[in-house]
């Protein structure tokens, strides 16, 4: 089962039992349903939970016989397609009539005269959801999505979630294959969202993705970074001991001064210690700095002696 269909599930099982609450999800869910006219009501939907839910309401608030058709989709293995239709005209008139929408109404738009209050309001946008929304795996990148069959019906979606006052929601849109695309990118707005739909496990889960990937952001930063300081070190000790092997071949280890002499000899008996360990080895033992200055001043004569 995909996450999205996890999310439905869990927003398909909120309580309705207000009768004001259980009205503005059924709304939700028809009015956005892509098929909800005077004559005409049909369902599509890859979520059996919502196709479960639909029905439910239909008899419950109407006692609409309802028929039930499930496919399966013939681009996606193991995903069934479930269209639920209200199978009288007459029910479909008098459900389309309950809402306080009229045949000769040009569009549709949403008649807040079906969400009485807030929690209505979240109720509402939680049928939205359930008939036309839709949200990515968090392990693979934040996007929730509400893809709506007309233009003004997105505009008025769009109006009410800004005015959620318990979440700063900023939907963007966009047109993708005829349909009214409404959409969230930010995980913060996206977890907000869903809380306030009736699903905090699914947040929660966006939560936990968002925490894991940080952590492994920061951890191969480290990774990153200690390998490049690793590689940094191996390519200088590669380079002194370059130089120090010039000057043996050349004018030999015996040339240097005893205080370089010294520090070179125990760079080749030990390439793998840090300046600070070189340092420990030295009777007496001088700071990393100090080696790191012989180191340089032997580094200096090696090239002196390749300018010759």
């Amino acid at each position: 089962m995909s996450f999205a269909a996890d999310v439905k599930k869990e927003l398909a099982k909120a309580d309705i039992s207000v009768k004001s609450r259980r009205i503005a999800e059924c709304y939700g869910l028809l009015l956005y349903s892509r098929c909800f006219t005077t004559d005409a009501i049909k369902l599509k939907t890859e979520a059996m939970s919502v196709a479960e839910r639909f029905s439910q309401h239909m008899s419950d608030m109407f006692g609409a016989i309802v028929e039930k058709k499930s496919t399966l989709k013939a681009n996606k293995d193991d995903i069934n397609l479930h269209s639920i239709k209200v199978l009288l005209s007459s029910d479909a008139n008098k459900i389309f009539t309950y809402f306080g929408h009229t045949p000769d109404t040009p569009t549709l738009r949403v008649n807040r005269a079906n969400i009485e209050d807030d929690m209505c309001t979240a109720a509402f946008l939680r049928g939205v959801f359930l008939s036309c929304g839709s949200v990515n795996d968090p392990q693979k990148n934040y996007h929730l999505e509400f893809c709506v069959p007309f233009k003004n019906l997105s505009l008025d979606l769009c109006n009410i979630l800004c005015e959620i006052s318990e979440c700063s929601l900023s939907p963007r849109t966009m047109v993708r294959n005829g349909s009214y695309i409404v959409y969230f990118k930010d995980s913060e707005q996206i977890t907000d969202l869903l809380t306030y739909l009736g699903a905090p496990n699914a947040a929660m889960d966006i939560m936990n993705a968002k925490a894991y990937k940080q952590m492994r952001n920061v951890t191969n930063r480290r990774i990153n970074s200690e390998l490049a300081n690793i590689s940094k070190t191996a390519k200088a000790g590669a380079k002194i001991l370059n130089a120090i092997d010039a000057i043996d071949a050349t004018e030999g280890l015996g040339s240097l001064p005893d205080n370089l002499r010294v520090v070179a000899e125990l760079k080749r008996e030990n390439p793998e210690l840090s300046l600070a360990a070189l340092g420990e080895l030295l009777n007496p033992p001088i700071s990393r700095s100090g080696v790191n200055h012989r180191l340089n001043k032997i580094m200096e004569i090696a090239e002196d002696i390749k300018k010759e």
